[in-house]
């Protein structure tokens, strides 16, 4: 039996001693705060490697979404699901409506589904349920022949991304340390790159093929990725401030010490967590979905839940999802457009990455505000070029949505991460979590069904220049951000809790001096 585990029975370690707590608590706030990235990697290292592996269940949801998107610049596919149009195939407007918007549809159900689930039986086996269903999917997607079929694949595997997303961003933004929390929220957008990165090169080795596997291919590669993360997925700590709110203090003595907590730190680690959760449930009557909708708790639902929205509403989708199929109709080669596909893939890793450097030194706020601006000039251009229409033109728009890529993953794309797990107050963080990705999808939904008939050359026939839709928004969506966005960079759950009881502007959030840091001097 470990020290700690030992006190916590001896009473050593005891929840109800307030006082005690908010001494321990105020002591390993002050040490988180001086704890830098490499430091707590060192001192956290089994927080570290599973915030990892939640960061990997995220490739999952980022592989579906991507192979049902890139089938569409796949010959062979389109020859077997579509029909003859102007010397090639092209599928109807109404089943990429369908394929695109069906699983996103699913994910508003899983999202929601798997915050509520997740309160209930812990992230783990709710994670659990969600690889069961992804293999289930995964196993349609494979045999399907018919669109019909192939839908059927699609839709189910919406359930099981959108509860990944869910449950992978709350786990990180629970067990990280303080020091992190800002790297591994926006490196868990690096997940939305690398799993298109890996269909890109499926689709590089056998998307010119011209048998079913040309595509089938994309799919059976996913039960190699999902089985790897299940095999380790028993492993898997359940998270403290889950076990601790469902007074289950025994068994989070067990989890942090899994997470790498020993002694004195897990005592410290409990006190914080009890600390930070005794707060909230002043301010808190439950832990339903509507309680994200009262008291201060509406203003930090509405923070969190904004920035996931931008994304939806600045063209990532389209970006993400017509690239390959737009460069292609832009007069590139087969071959050529699965080339540009590896490179967007790179281009929005090194973005990724590069948000590591920004997000805490630059700020949530500023990196978010700023990039918001440069990708609204990035889609007006394109926009303006789609208008053009000459060679030198087009070209010059398959050049600016590769560009998009790289900023889009630097700022907005890393931050809203970020925000999404750092606002939500933590006894609602999972659904939370779950409205912020269930209003996102559903805005996804709506691009799925709206965008083929924009672009589609047997439909409106834009292309690109649907590009001055999303740069409209995104003017609309920055104005916002200027008055609503706070900085949340460095601050511990309990002293954003405080400021949101406060009502502090947002504006006012970095220079505030709380309640919380006052006592750790």
């Amino acid at each position: 039996m470990s020290d700690a585990k030992k006190d916590f029975e001896a009473g050593a370690v005891d929840v109800g001693k307030p006082e005690h707590f908010e001494q321990v608590a105020a002591t390993a706030a002050a040490e988180d705060h001086q704890e830098g990235p490499l430091e707590a990697i060192r001192k956290h290292k089994l927080a570290f490697i599973w915030c990892v592996y939640a960061i990997y269940t995220l490739i999952l949801a980022s592989f579906d979404n991507q192979a049902g998107g890139i089938v569409l610049g796949i010959p062979q596919f389109r020859k077997d699901f579509g029909t003859a149009f102007a010397g090639d195939y092209v599928l109807p407007a109404k089943w990429q409506s369908a394929y695109s918007g069906g699983p996103v549809a699913s994910a508003v159900v899983g999202s929601l589904g798997s915050g509520f689930i997740a309160d209930k039986i812990g992230r783990k086996w709710t994670l659990f349920m969600c690889y069961i269903i992804i293999f289930a999917a995964i196993t349609v997607e494979t045999i399907s022949t018919t669109n019909a079929i192939f839908f059927v694949g699609k839709f189910i595997a919406g359930f099981a991304c959108g509860g990944f997303i869910t449950i992978s961003m709350t786990y990180i933004g629970e067990i990280s340390p303080l020091a992190l929390r800002g790297v591994l929220t926006a490196a868990a957008a690096i997940a939305f790159t690398i799993g298109p990165f890996i269909v890109s090169l499926v689709v590089k080795g056998t998307g010119a093929g011209t048998t079913r596997w040309a595509y089938r291919s994309i799919f059976v590669s996913q039960y190699a990725v999902s089985g790897l993360g299940f095999c380790v997925l028993p492993f898997m700590p359940e998270s403290p401030w889950w076990l601790i709110d469902h007074n289950k203090t025994d068994k989070a003595v067990r989890s942090l010490e899994r997470l790498g907590y020993t002694g004195q730190e897990t005592e410290k680690r409990l006190a914080v967590i009890s600390q930070t959760l005794e707060e909230v449930r002043k301010e808190t009557d439950g832990a339903s979905f509507l309680e994200c909708f009262r008291k201060s708790n509406l203003r930090r639902t509405m923070i969190s839940v904004a920035p996931m929205s931008i994304q939806a509403l600045g063209g990532v989708f389209f970006v993400a999802a017509y690239s390959t199929y737009y460069q292609q109709l832009a007069g590139y080669s087969t071959d050529t457009s699965f080339i540009l596909g590896i490179i967007q893939q790179v281009l929005s890793m090194l973005g990724n990455i590069t948000s590591w450097f920004l997000i805490d030194r630059v700020g949530r706020r500023p990196l978010t505000i700023w990039g918001m601006v440069l990708l609204t000039i990035l889609l007006c251009v394109t926009g303006g070029l789609a208008v053009v229409g000459t060679t030198a033109a087009t070209k010059g728009t398959v050049a600016l949505l590769l560009i998009y890529c790289y900023f889009y993953n630097v700022t907005i794309g890393a931050t809203a991460y970020a925000l999404l797990t750092e606002v939500a107050t933590s006894r609602l963080r999972a659904k939370t979590a779950a409205i912020s990705l269930a209003l996102q999808n559903s805005l996804f939904t709506m691009w799925a069904f709206v965008i083929p008939f924009l672009f589609n050359p047997d439909q409106a026939n834009l292309g690109a220049k649907v590009s001055f839709i999303f740069g409209a928004l995104a003017v609309l969506s920055t104005i916002y951000l200027w008055f609503c966005q706070p900085e949340t960079a460095g601050r511990s759950y309990e002293e954003l809790d405080e400021l949101f009881m406060k009502k502090v502007p947002a504006r006012q959030f970095k220079g505030y001096t709380t309640d919380a840091e006052q006592r750790q001097q």
